[in-house]
């Protein structure tokens, strides 16, 4: 049963320096994958695959005010919810041009379970959900389909020899794809062609021409061996 789990590793956050296109488009937001090397964090590829007991965690960072929530869905269908929680932090009010850590506290996120793709659910809201709304629910039981083993892509990185998955990082939730009830419960849709996704070095960059008017949903496919 893939899931991230929590696990205490102290360190001073890392710092990122300012984009100068934060303010692009009517809303925007910027997400930042870091993995701890020894006893440094240091951002990565959105794609890159990582290994068992790695430890990771998110950098994130809006043009506009909201609230954010994080839930994990791991290859063998378990979903819990990473943020805000006890462990992770409890304060999700995010203030535009701020940046953000995910888990945050001192912790990081522990990668663990069989290979494939563990889902990270990002929902961002102009208001805050309800007590009710923030609750773990199951989610519908997959059917029977073929684990997607992640990938390299060796037009990626192959110098360094890293190992980096095209598919995995940020992504539109695929149309028809049940959501978990934590998050439709609170009006939460799934994004389809009202958000850009794109990125800029190790930042992945999601946009929307418009305003956020409510709830929107949208995934980060977390690739590891």
């Amino acid at each position: 049963m893939t899931r991230l789990a929590s696990a205490l590793c102290v360190t001073a956050a890392l710092a990122l320096g300012q984009t100068r296109t934060l303010t692009e488009g009517a809303h925007r937001m910027e997400l930042v994958l870091e993995r701890l090397d020894k006893d440094t964090w240091q951002p990565i590829d959105p794609g890159l695959v990582l290994a068992q007991g790695d430890r990771v965690r998110f950098k994130f960072r809006t043009n506009f005010d909201g609230y954010l929530y994080v839930m994990n869905q791991g290859t063998g269908g378990s979903y819990e919810q990473l943020f805000p929680r006890e462990e992770t932090g409890q304060d999700n009010r995010v203030l535009a041009s701020r940046e953000y850590q995910v888990p945050a506290t001192s912790g990081a996120f522990r990668v663990a379970g069989p290979p494939g793709h563990d889902i990270v659910y990002w929902l961002v809201s102009p208001a805050r959900l309800t007590d009710a709304g923030t609750h773990p629910q199951p989610l519908p039981k997959k059917s029977a389909e073929p684990t997607l083993i992640p990938r390299c892509d060796d037009t990626i990185l192959r110098a360094r020899g890293d190992c980096v998955d095209s598919s995995a990082g940020p992504k539109l939730v695929p149309r028809g794809t049940a959501i978990p009830q934590t998050l439709t419960a609170q009006g939460a849709t799934p994004a389809q062609r009202d958000l850009l996704f794109m990125r800029q070095k190790n930042t992945a960059v999601i946009s929307s021409q418009e305003p956020l008017t409510g709830p929107i949903v949208y995934e980060f496919r977390l690739a590891h061996r």
